[in-house]
């Protein structure tokens, strides 16, 4: 940064990207951060950029999806991003009317899955849908450039455990990248934009070693310490207000 005269740097990402700011903010590197991830996981803002799209993009999938599970009298299971939480599963599967949703803040047992499936048929429901989070069960295989655990193929396992338990004929879809592309959403477009003019007012007053947050619809700065401390994990809450519609 000296050899090219950089005045500050904006760091744009999540937990991984934000907490190398954070270790470079304690080196006393002019820096600020945005949050940038899909997962909506970092702490400190209600909302990151990206979420919104790729919920979209998931319960646009899950509507898709339906019309075959119906007309096919099949459960279909889709498997989507969130490592550690679930936030993408929960809102798309409420939004695009899941009968189950598997994330990693909740424990499960196969039987459990099963069950809930094989009740829903007997009340006269010949299709299912299922919405599971790629890390609702640790899958390994290896580790990324970041030490976390390779993760994927747990719908997989869902369809397979449901089909053996059921007799229900079943299929998986797994959306992969197709969940961290295409065209933002005005929801998206506008928050980047609130959190780009609010990085830049950081840097002009020299506040550094902060992260710009969505707090109701308020954007505030919060340390860069406070935002990669924890992750934000789904609530219980809100959980349980979907599993109101399960089975």
């Amino acid at each position: 940064m000296r050899r090219m005269k950089l005045d500050a740097l904006v760091a744009i990402g999540g937990e991984d990207t934000l907490g190398v700011a954070n270790k470079l903010a304690s080196m006393s590197v002019p820096i600020v951060g945005v949050p940038k991830t899909i997962d909506n996981d970092l702490n400190g803002t209600d909302y990151t950029f990206g979420f919104d799209t790729a919920v979209n993009i998931v319960t646009e999938a899950i509507d898709r999806i339906h019309t075959t599970a119906e007309s096919h009298n099949r459960v279909m299971v889709i498997e989507v991003m969130g490592r550690h939480s679930g936030w993408i599963a929960l809102h798309a599967g409420l939004a695009g009317g899941a009968d189950m949703i598997l994330i990693p803040e909740q424990k499960y047992t196969i039987q459990e899955i099963v069950s809930t499936i094989r009740k829903r048929h007997e009340r006269g429901k010949d299709f299912s849908i299922v919405v599971v989070a790629e890390g609702a069960q640790l899958v390994s295989g290896g580790l990324d450039e970041f030490g976390h655990v390779k993760l994927g193929g747990i719908g997989q396992l869902v369809a397979h455990a449901v089909e053996e338990g059921t007799s229900y004929e079943t299929r998986v879809t797994v959306l992969g990248h197709l969940q961290r592309g295409g065209t933002p959403t005005a929801f998206d477009r506008v928050l980047g934009t609130r959190f780009g003019i609010a990085a830049i007012d950081l840097v002009h007053a020299g506040d550094f070693g902060k992260m710009v947050s969505l707090q109701g619809n308020e954007i505030v700065a919060i340390p860069l310490a406070e935002a990669v401390n924890q992750l934000k994990l789904v609530d219980q809450e809100l959980y349980d207000l979907a599993t109101v519609f399960f089975g």
